[in-house]
C-alpha cells in the first residue's frame, strides 16, 4: 500500500489520471469474450516460449514445464505470486511479480461498478484465457464465483492483464503477463483443465490481521486465511466448496457415511470433516496464529485506517514509471457499506477452521 506521503506528491497527476482511466478494466468488452471470436490462428504473444531464465529455474527446482501452477494475490503488499507444482507433488514458489496497479480498496468486490478487484477462491480455465485482449493479453480470473453469487455479489470481466491499468482488475505489465499467461497455457498443455487464484487483501499474518482489527471484512478475511493456512502448511491446492454462503475447505465425508457430500452455495452445510491429513497441521497453525494475534491485541498496536487514502494500490518499483496512474480514492462512507447477513465466518471461541478441525480428532 502506497503511504501518504506518497499520495502528496501525486495529486496533481492522479487528477490528470482521473479524467483518463478508463470506466472498465476493458473499454471493449465483448473482444474478451475469446469463447465469442472466430479464432483463425493465436497471435505471436499467447504462443510465445518462456524465456531461457524462467526456463532455467523450472530445472533448477526441479519443476516439469507442463505441471499445474496455483496464483496468489496480495492487494496490499502489490505482489502476485506463482507457485508450481514440482516432481515432488507439492507446489513451490517460482516468482513474484510486483503488481503494477489494482483498483479500489481492502475488500471483497461486491458490485458492478464498484472498481473493487475481487478477493476469494477462483477457478480459471482454458475457457476464460484471452489472447486477443485489448489490454496485451488476458486471464479471466472466474468472478462471480458460487460464493460471491451466493452472496448476491456481481461484476464481470474481473482479470489480470497487461498495460498497468485497472477499474477492478489486477494490472501487470505486458511483459509480466506475458510470462503468467505462458506459465498458464503450458499447464493446460500438460492436461490440467484448470488452475487456482487466490486472491487476498494482503498476507494474512496475525500482525497483518491485528493491524486491520477494524475493518468490516475482518471475518471475511479470517474465513479465508482458512483457505491461506491449508496450503502453506501442506503446499497442495487447497479442494474448495461452498454451502451456507461461506467457503468450506478440503471436507470430506464423515467415516462410515452412505454417501457422497454435497454442497449448494446457498443451503445449509452436509455434515462433513476436514481432511484428517491436513487438519492436524494447519490446526497448530491456526491456534499458533490466533495465540500471536491475542498478544499483539493486548499490546494495543497501531490499527490501521479502514480506508485507504488512495484507489488501490501499485508496487513501489512502478512509482516512479507510472506515478499518474495513482488515483485518489472514490471513499464509501462505513455507514452505505452493505448489510451482510450473519454468516458463521468466524466463531467466538476461534476460528471456524479451529472448531472444525478439532471435530475431526
Amino acid at each position: 500500500m502506497i503511504r501518504a506521503t506518497v499520495l502528496r506528491a501525486l495529486v496533481l497527476t492522479a487528477a490528470v489520471a482521473a479524467a483518463l482511466m478508463p470506466l472498465a478494466c476493458f473499454a471493449e468488452t465483448g473482444s474478451e469474450k475469446s469463447s465469442e471470436k472466430k479464432v483463425a490462428k493465436l497471435p505471436a504473444k499467447a504462443t510465445k516460449e518462456l524465456p531461457p531464465e524462467l526456463l532455467s529455474l523450472l530445472r533448477q527446482k526441479k519443476m516439469p514445464k507442463n505441471s499445474p501452477i496455483l496464483v496468489r494475490i496480495f492487494k496490499e503488499e502489490a505482489e502476485l505470486e506463482v507457485w508450481k507444482q514440482d516432481t515432488t507433488g507439492r507446489f513451490q514458489m517460482l516468482k513474484t511479480y510486483p503488481i503494477c496497479r489494482w483498483s479500489g480498496d481492502l475488500g471483497p468486490k461486491l458490485q458492478e461498478g464498484d472498481r473493487q478487484a475481487p478477493e476469494g477462491f477462483y477457478t480459471v480455465t482454458p475457457q476464460l484465457m484471452n489472447p486477443h485482449s485489448s489490454f496485451y493479453l488476458a486471464i479471466n480470473t472466474g468472478y462471480p464465483n458460487s460464493f460471491d453469487k451466493a452472496n448476491n455479489r456481481d461484476g464481470s470481466l474481473l482479470m489480470i492483464h497487461g498495460d498497468c491499468w485497472s477499474s477492478g482488475c489486477y494490472a501487470m505489465t505486458d511483459e509480466q503477463i506475458s510470462e503468467i499467461y505462458s506459465l498458464a497455457r503450458d499447464s493446460f498443455l500438460g492436461g490440467r483443465s484448470s488452475f487456482q487464484v487466490q486472491a487476498y487483501p494482503f498476507r494474512l499474518t496475525p500482525a497483518n490481521l491485528a493491524r486491520h482489527r477494524n475493518n468490516p471484512n475482518l471475518d471475511f478475511w479470517k474465513m479465508l486465511k482458512i483457505g491461506n493456512d491449508h496450503f502453506e502448511t501442506t503446499q497442495l491446492e487447497p479442494k474448495v466448496d461452498v454451502c451456507d454462503r461461506r467457503y468450506v475447505i478440503d471436507a470430506q465425508a464423515p467415516a462410515n457415511s452412505g454417501k457422497p457430500l454435497a454442497f449448494n452455495p446457498t443451503d445449509k452445510c452436509p455434515d462433513f470433516v476436514v481432511n484428517p491429513r491436513i487438519a492436524q497441521r494447519t490446526l497448530e497453525k491456526q491456534r499458533a496464529d490466533e495465540r500471536e494475534y491475542a498478544r499483539l491485541l493486548a499490546t494495543k498496536v497501531p490499527a490501521a485506517p479502514i480506508y485507504s487514502a488512495l484507489d488501490g494500490g501499485m508496487n513501489k518499483v512502478f512509482l516512479a514509471q507510472f506515478s499518474g496512474r495513482v488515483m485518489l480514492s472514490r471513499m464509501t462512507p462505513l455507514s452505505d457499506m452493505p448489510n451482510l447477513p450473519p454468516i458463521p465466518w468466524a466463531g467466538k471461541k476461534g476460528s471456524l477452521m479451529s472448531e472444525m478441525a478439532a471435530a475431526s480428532f
